[in-house]
C-alpha cells in the first residue's frame, strides 16, 4: 500500500488543511495546468494508453466544478464523463464491476468518473446495500481491477475531495435557495448527511486500503473551490509527466 498524498491516517479527514488562493493566482495556475493537459491529450491520441480519472468525496464537495475545469480546454471528441448513479435492473444482475468495464475508454482517450466502483465500499457499505462480506471483499477486488487496467497501459488518477460538515451544510442551503441549483440537492443528500460519521469512517478505511504505489489517492481539502479546482487539474497534469505512453503499434 501507498500512503495517500495529502492525507495522514493518524489525524484523519476531519483535520485536513483547506487552503484559499487569490483570483489572479487561480487563473494563472489553472491556465498553465490546462495547457499541459491539452498538449498531453494530443500525444495520448496517438498511443495505446488511456487516462482514467476517478473523483470521490462527500455530496457538494465540488466534484462537478472540478470536472468542468479539467475538461473545458480539452478536445471533447477524445473524452467522456460518467456520473455514476444507482445501478439499473440489468446491472444488478451482474458483478458490481461489470457496469464499469463497458465505460472504460478506447485506447488514446480519457474517461472521468464522477463517483465510481468505490461506491461498493462507501455508500453501499454505509447504506447496507450489500452484505458486509461483499464490501470487505471489494478492497481486494478493486485493487486487482485497477492493476489490470494499469498493466494494459492505463494511467489511473484518483482524487478524493473532502469538505467539512459545516461547509457541506452551507452549500446545501445555498443550493436550496438558488433556483438555478435546485437540481443539485435532493432528499437523498440530506439523508446521506445524517450518516456523516459512518461515511467518513468508510472513506478513511478506503483511502488506506486502496491507495497503492501505482495508483495512490490524492486527498484534497475542498472547502475553497478555487484551490480545489486548481489542485485537481494540477494533480492530473503532474501524474502524466511521469507516465510512459504505450506506442500505438501492438
Amino acid at each position: 500500500m501507498q500512503i495517500p498524498t495529502g492525507y495522514k491516517a493518524s489525524s484523519g479527514l476531519e483535520k485536513l488543511e483547506h487552503r484559499q488562493i487569490s483570483s489572479d493566482d487561480y487563473k494563472k495556475r489553472l491556465k498553465k495546468a490546462q495547457l499541459e493537459l491539452l498538449g498531453w491529450q494530443r500525444k495520448l491520441a496517438e498511443s495505446k494508453g488511456t487516462v482514467i480519472v476517478v473523483l470521490e468525496g462527500p455530496d457538494a464537495a465540488g466534484k462537478g466544478g472540478a470536472i468542468k475545469r479539467i475538461v473545458e480546454k480539452l478536445d471533447p471528441r477524445l473524452l467522456k464523463v460518467h456520473s455514476i448513479v444507482k445501478p439499473t435492473a440489468e446491472e444488478n444482475q451482474h458483478h458490481y464491476l461489470w457496469r464499469f468495464w463497458n465505460k472504460l475508454p478506447p485506447y488514446g482517450q480519457v474517461v472521468i468518473f464522477d463517483r465510481s466502483w468505490y461506491g461498493r465500499v462507501l455508500v453501499e457499505r454505509v447504506e447496507g446495500f450489500c452484505r458486509e462480506e461483499a464490501w470487505r471483499r471489494a478492497y481486494r477486488e478493486i485493487n486487482e481491477f485497477e492493476r489490470q487496467l494499469m498493466d494494459d497501459g492505463a494511467l489511473l488518477v484518483k482524487l478524493y475531495l473532502f469538505i467539512t460538515k459545516d461547509e457541506q451544510l452551507k452549500r446545501f442551503k445555498d443550493r436550496e435557495s438558488d433556483p438555478y441549483k435546485h437540481w443539485k440537492i435532493s432528499d437523498e443528500d440530506w439523508r446521506n448527511r445524517r450518516h456523516w460519521k459512518e461515511n467518513v469512517e468508510a472513506a478513511e478505511e478506503m483511502l488506506v486500503r486502496t491507495s497503492t504505489v501505482r495508483a495512490p489517492w490524492q486527498v484534497i481539502g475542498a472547502n475553497y473551490k478555487w484551490h480545489t479546482r486548481v489542485k485537481c487539474v494540477q494533480a492530473i497534469a503532474e501524474a502524466i509527466k511521469s507516465h510512459p505512453l504505450r506506442e500505438s503499434t501492438l
